[in-house]
């Protein structure tokens, strides 16, 4: 019988799992540029004599969907999309390099350009570093200009470009920290064809109704798991009761 409840229990644990994956989604369905994680369930045999019997369910993370969002108009005027494929260079905690879509961009309080999330923009020499300005305009090459504090409107100086890259998508995963970054953290080299709309932000590529059906379908699984639980309990019993008749 206890053969039993370690196979219900193992699975209600990995449904656990996959609902923690389903609701990291469903979480970030407001983010912009998020990319939504994807998991499968496959079956595990118990290794060992006597044991092949017995499959346990495990489930394995199969990567990230990189399919791109829908673009909804802001108006915003540091608000930029990535058009078709391609991705922003920002700057990890680790001081590496790793890739968004996230575009609503700011200035933070040093200076830097920074998404919503605070991770700073890298341009051609590192993260972009503004000084005082009037106003600041975004290229679709993104080409990053200014009109410094003081000067004239018609005084407009290109400082930097923020750094555009196109990797294969088939070399991109997400690390444990839910940044996206390159296998084998190789360089990420600029590419002139990306190019940036203004004014826009890509929306998450999670489906909300897709997820909270995902959801309710793991809830009744792992209630299942659980009522196998109780009825291993129950055969249990009624062994133990039969046992003391004889």
């Amino acid at each position: 019988m206890d053969h039993l409840v370690y196979i219900a229990a193992s699975g209600a644990q990995e449904v656990m799992l996959a609902q923690s994956a389903n609701s990291h989604n469903l979480a970030n369905a407001a983010t912009p540029g998020f990319k939504s994680d994807l998991v499968n369930a496959e079956s595990r045999y118990l290794l060992g004599d006597g044991v092949l019997s017995r499959v346990y369910g495990q489930q394995q993370r199969q990567g990230t969907d990189l399919a791109a969002g829908s673009l909804e108009h802001t108006g915003r005027e540091l608000d930029v999309a990535v058009l078709g494929e391609g991705w922003i260079a920002i700057q990890a905690p680790d001081g590496g390099e790793a890739l968004t879509r996230r575009g609503d961009l700011r200035v933070d309080e040093f200076g830097q350009l920074v998404n919503g999330a605070g991770q700073p923009i890298m341009g051609e020499a590192g993260p972009i570093a503004l000084p005082p300005f009037s106003s600041l305009t975004i290229g679709s090459d993104g080409t990053v200009s200014i009109v410094p504090l003081g000067e004239q409107v018609t005084a407009v100086a290109a400082l930097d470009r923020i750094k555009l890259v196109n990797p294969p998508a088939r070399d991109i995963d997400k690390g444990p920290d839910g940044l996206l970054r390159v296998a084998g953290d190789a360089e990420l080299v600029p590419a002139a064809e990306v190019r940036l709309a203004g004014g826009t932000l890509e929306a998450s590529n999670v489906n909300p109704v897709a997820a909270m059906v995902r959801m309710i379908e793991l809830s009744r699984q792992f209630e299942m798991h659980v009522r196998v639980m109780s009825v291993a309990e129950e055969l249990d019993t009624s062994s133990t009761q039969l046992m003391r008749l004889e």
